[in-house]
Parts: C-alpha cells; structure tokens; sequence
C-alpha cells in the first residue's frame, strides 16, 4: 500500500494555523490586561465615590470623652461638627482647632470612627491654684495659663498673688511653684505670694512664710522646707537649697 506524505500546502496550512492562534493568544492577553484595567478602574472609582461622596458613609454622630471640668454640650458647641456630610471629607485639624480655643481645654484629638461618628477626646487643663480677677476666682494650670473663672474660691488649690513687678513669666513660675509642691506642704499654703520669677514666698495658713525663689530644686527645697517647719521659726528662707536659713 502506498504511503502517503504531506505536502507543502499541508505544512504552510498548519504554519498558518499556528500564527492565527498566537496572534490570537496575544491579543487575548493584551485584552486581558485591558479588562483588569478598566475593571480596576471602576472599582477604585466606586471606592471614591462611596467614601467622600456617596450618603452611604455620612457623618451622624459626634462621640466625647475625656470631659470634667467641661460638659460635652460645650464641647459639641466648640467642634460644631458639620452633620449628614461624607466622614472622610471632614476638617479634622479645624475641629481640633476649634475645641482647643476654648481655655479649660489644653488639647483634643479629633478622628474618624467608621462608619459614621466623629470621636473627640480632650484633655483639659490641671488647676493647681486660683488667682483672683475682680469678683472671681480664676483657675491656673502649671504652665500660668488661666481658664475657668469660678465665682468661689475652690477649696485645695492655693491663691497666687502677684506685686507690681509680676509679669507673666513671673505668673508661670509661681503656678510651676504652686505645682511641684507635695500635698505634706501644699495644704499648709494659705497663697503663693509672686513678687518677680525669682522671689516667690508660701504664705502659710498658720502665719509663717516659706521663701521660695524660683521653681528650680523644688523637690530639694520641699525636703529642707519640712524639716524646717518642725523648728518654731517664723521665716523659713529655702531659696539656696544649699544654705536655708530661719528666722
């Protein structure tokens, strides 16, 4: 029986054949890629459009903590967080901004609490004495900042009072003094007296006076200052820690 052979017309069809299915194959490929990315495309477009546009993610809430001296209703006031807008187009830094000009406040941090609140926790400021202004007692933290007018004289913070000479670094001294005081000496404080930044008395409630000076070694001072105060002396001068002196 004959055998048969392919001829050239049978090669040069399967040569086509194989060319026809690899441009297909790259043109497949290339379509490929193309569908991905536009695929890609539309799903980071949704993304956009249902975070800082759709009403899927709006604000609805505003959650406080941190509060004490100040109630969240005052704070919510000072935020005054724009309600029903997208949560992801919110002005945190001005919230922040906002909550932080109020005085009792010495910093917020505002955030974004998916889905839809916005979280604000304060921090406020720590009194540790009153200054009088007129008919009020205000409250000073220890950096000398005064917020809180209080129609009273709290009980536990000392009174600071300052001279003439008193300016406002001569103040922040005095609140540093009146801060790093230890509750054994603290409560035996009628008012710290500020004459400068480095001349600040204790005026005691039984009538002595412990001379301070600045805030520097306070802890030292404070472990002399107590020693002193079991003698009968009337002016207890701690001012040089190195050399105290009574009189």
């Amino acid at each position: 029986m004959a055998e048969r052979t392919a001829g050239p017309g049978t090669d040069d069809a399967r040569m086509r054949r194989r060319f026809v299915r690899r441009r297909w194959g790259r043109r497949w490929l290339t379509l490929r890629y193309v569908v991905v990315l536009v695929l890609l495309v539309l799903v980071v477009g949704f993304a956009v459009y249902a975070v800082y546009f759709s009403p899927w993610l709006r604000t609805e809430g505003v959650q406080v903590s941190g509060t004490d001296q100040l109630s969240k209703a005052q704070v919510l006031r000072a935020a005054d967080v724009p309600l029903d807008g997208p949560l992801a187009r919110q002005d945190l830094h001005a919230i922040e901004n906002r909550i932080e000009a109020l005085t009792a406040v010495k910093s917020a941090d505002v955030s974004r609490s998916w889905p839809h609140d916005v979280r604000i926790v304060v921090t406020e400021r720590t009194p540790v004495a009153v200054i009088e202004r007129g008919s009020r007692f205000v409250q000073v933290d220890a950096g000398g900042v005064m917020f809180t007018p209080m129609l009273g004289k709290p009980g536990g913070l000392p009174l600071i009072e300052t001279g003439p000479q008193a300016d406002a670094q001569a103040l922040q001294e005095g609140a540093r003094v009146a801060a790093s005081l230890p509750p054994s000496i603290a409560r035996k404080v009628d008012h710290v007296n500020v004459s400068t930044i480095d001349q600040i008395d204790l005026d005691l409630r039984d009538g002595r006076t412990v001379r301070w000076g600045s805030s520097e070694d306070s802890e030292t001072k404070a472990t002399i200052a107590l020693r002193l105060l079991k003698t009968k002396a009337h002016t207890i001068d701690v001012s040089v820690p190195g050399l105290p002196t009574t009189r």
